[in-house]
């Protein structure tokens, strides 16, 4: 069997990131496995880039239909909140375009695709089965990618917080119709959902738009001979890093964004007391300014696996901070690596972190509660120790991309035997 994945990006992101992993998997499990996407930026054979070929009166057509999705999302520049990550329509620029040009596949595997794909044309027009695995919540909404407190995706959507809208009959409810038109050209035989989390499990069947549809949960894999516990002595006196400091690892990507938490991270980090001496290290492109009453070192971004796995390895604990994720790469990483997981009770983070077992959780939000779970988790080596253990058994036993390779390849069978 032939599977292409569609991304629109190939490894950059979280969930590009996790999609090539899950191609990884397939690839050394023997499958015939390819990706397809606009942004390629590995060297890749099974990796093969979109290059749209249009014809004149398509660029024509397309210009005149952007320019009236332009003007529909610029009636909320003014009424949207700040601060807020990507709103996403189901339009984009490769209608009637991408279809034509698909690597031959008996079965589409969709990711992360806003922008990319075009829902409206890709669900009529592709003849093929395909699987669908959820890296948020924007196949089942009218836009948005995490709808946080808000349901209206469990009715039509409309009244969009995310656009700083009161009509019910706004730009998402428009997208959340279109959405629905396109899905009624599949059945429950010939499109199957995947949510890597049993949170995103529940709240697609919970959706309107993705209830009538199977969904499986399968979760994330991670290469457990690249992500592992590594001798760090060398790494940390690099770092002018002593013996006796406990380091708190965060990834400052995406600062802005209130949905990773990262001022309740900082909150809860001012007020931390612990008998050691506390270091906070910092992985992303942009160093975040903080004023700490102990030392911060943020070493950038870092593309290097093996080096990441080495900044897992000197940390005493990673912190996941985020108010709302899927199943995000931090934490299985870390666990990969034996360093136990402090975060909220949010979302996938649970599957991962295990109160007891691999780490500590505190309430969605609750910034004296998270500093008391920093706090109880430095306070013994031992325990550290322990859970780091557990962390790594847990990985090797649940999120091998091997497992994640077998139970894709058992779901592409079903697909294909019931369609």
């Amino acid at each position: 069997m032939k599977i292409c994945h569609l991304n629109t990006f190939d490894v950059q992101g979280g969930a590009a990131r996790a999609m090539y992993r899950i191609h990884q998997g397939l690839v050394r499990a023997g499958a015939d496995s390819v990706v397809y996407t606009p942004n390629k930026t590995v060297d890749d054979a099974r990796v093969l880039q979109h290059r749209p070929h249009r014809t004149l009166p398509q660029k024509l057509l397309n210009r005149i239909r952007f320019s009236g999705v332009a003007r529909e999302f610029g009636r909320y520049r003014k009424t949207r909140p700040a601060g807020l990550e990507q709103f996403s329509d189901d339009r984009t620029y490769h209608w009637r375009v991408l279809e034509r040009q698909l690597p031959p596949a008996d079965l589409y595997h969709l990711h992360w695709i806003a922008g990319f794909l075009d829902v409206g044309s890709f669900m009529p027009m592709v003849g093929k089965p395909v699987v669908w695995t959820l890296h948020d919540m924007y196949a089942l909404t009218g836009g948005c990618h995490y709808a946080m407190d808000c349901d209206a995706y469990t009715h039509e959507c409309g009244h969009c917080p995310q656009l700083g809208s009161c009509d019910a009959r706004d730009l998402a409810h428009a997208s959340w119709q279109r959405k629905a038109r396109a899905y009624a050209h599949r059945s429950p035989t010939d499109l199957h959902i995947v949510a890597p989390s049993r949170w995103l499990q529940g709240v697609a069947r919970q959706s309107r738009l993705l209830r009538e549809f199977p969904v499986h949960c399968i979760p994330y894999g991670i290469d457990t001979a690249v992500f592992r516990p590594v001798a760090a002595e060398g790494l940390r006196s690099a770092l002018g890093l002593l013996v006796e400091d406990r380091v708190v690892l965060f990834v400052a990507d995406g600062v802005g964004n209130p949905r990773k938490g990262f001022q309740a991270l900082i909150d809860a980090l001012h007020g931390l007391e612990t008998p050691q001496t506390m270091v906070a290290l910092s992985i992303g492109p942009h160093p975040p300014r903080l004023q700490l009453p102990f030392r911060h070192i943020h070493v950038g971004a870092i593309s290097s696996d093996g080096l990441l796995a080495a900044l897992y390895s000197l940390a005493d604990l990673s912190v996941v901070p985020s108010l709302a994720d899927n199943l995000p790469n931090v934490a299985l990483e870390s666990l990969a690596c034996g360093t136990p997981v402090v975060g909220f009770d949010a979302g996938g983070i649970p599957d991962m972190v295990r109160p007891g077992e691999t780490g500590w959780l505190a309430p969605v939000g609750r910034v004296q509660e998270l500093r008391e779970a920093l706090r109880v988790a430095l306070a013994d080596a031992s325990t550290l120790r322990g859970y780091g253990q557990r962390c790594r058994e847990v990985a090797e036993q649940e999120y091998t991309l091997g497992a994640q390779a077998r139970a894709y390849a058992g779901l592409y069978a079903q697909v294909l035997g019931s369609a």
